[in-house]
């Protein structure tokens, strides 16, 4: 007659002996076509799409030749390829009174959009970095009151600033426009930076207190190392306004120094001679250029930097 205590002991050996476990384990694998997957991608897929098809259309048509374009057929791909439309934008097409096409356009956007970014970042980065770290006396007084101008409506202030650029002697000049934009970013990026600089321990910055460093030590040694995603972000913001910028650049400036922007709203609404489609899509394109290479080269930094100056105020 067999012991039962053995026989517990043997089922639970079997029980337990690898590679003779009953049923699966385990979680249940996922179906990779399920609802919710099928409903997901449609949706992403869709999205894509919508975005992408305008941007597929100007490639299309600045490719083509007015024959082509004439037939009325936009989503067809170029049957013979030209550059041409692409060459008249950048060096030929009428801006008005200049027929040089958007190259100085080109050139002066970047004569605003490299000072007005490097003043802006810097001004905002200490201001951020004095109002996470430093707190003085009405210090959130002054931060509310700098983050009102973020919402204030920039039409608002467009005589204004006139006024004040006309009486300081640079109204219509290069720098006026520069200041004008480093203003205006100066409220949204201190926000930003001073959410990223509070949400760095806390730690590191007594230890630098108690080792003697001082404002300045502290900010080149310490922060503007550990904020590289913050300085990106703020960098692909104030690019992307102040290039793709059409009010300020039009009421701001002169004729001779108009941005790209002016320059191509000159283009594409001229009413002189045949309306080329072909060019107007090319300098479309040229325009919008300078952000969607920023932008695709530092895109993973500029999801980190959104996100970790955004968990914490």
């Amino acid at each position: 007659m067999s012991d039962p205590t053995l026989s517990s002991a043997g089922a639970a050996a079997t029980v337990g002996s690898p590679g003779l476990v009953s049923g699966p384990a385990g979680p249940r694998p996922r179906r990779r076509f399920s609802r919710r997957n099928i409903f997901l991608y449609g949706t992403l897929f869709v999205i894509a799409v919508y975005y992408l098809l305008p941007l597929y259309v100007m490639v299309v048509t600045s490719l083509k030749g007015m024959p082509e374009v004439r037939l009325g057929n936009i989503f067809s791909p170029p049957v013979e390829i030209t550059f041409e439309p692409w060459v008249k934008a950048w060096s030929e097409a009428c801006t008005g009174l200049n027929c040089d096409g958007l190259s100085r356009g080109f050139w002066n956007s970047v004569r605003i959009t490299v000072p007005s970014v490097i003043l802006s970042i810097a001004i905002a980065s200490i201001n951020g970095y004095a109002l996470a770290n430093w707190r003085f006396k009405g210090s959130e007084t002054f931060f509310v009151i700098l983050i009102f101008g973020a919402f204030i409506p920039y039409q608002v202030m467009l005589y204004p600033i006139v006024i004040l650029l006309r009486e300081i002697g640079l109204y219509g000049t290069l720098w006026g426009l520069v200041i004008v934009h480093s203003i205006f970013g100066m409220p949204i990026l201190t926000l930003l930076f001073r959410n990223y600089f509070t949400s760095l321990p806390e730690e590191l910055f007594k230890a630098a207190r108690v080792d003697g460093a001082g404002f300045w030590g502290i900010y080149f040694r310490i922060m503007v190392p550990m904020s590289l995603p913050i300085f990106v972000v703020a960098m692909i913001l104030q690019i992307t306004g102040i290039w793709n910028d059409f009010l300020f650049g039009v009421v701001y400036t002169k004729p001779d120094i108009y941005p790209m922007t002016v320059q191509l709203n000159n283009i594409v609404n001229s009413v002189q001679g045949v309306k080329e489609y072909n060019v107007n899509m090319a300098a479309t394109i040229l325009t919008g250029l300078v952000p969607l290479v920023v932008y695709f080269v530092s895109g993973k930094l500029f999801v980190r930097g959104i996100a970790a100056g955004a968990v914490k105020g």
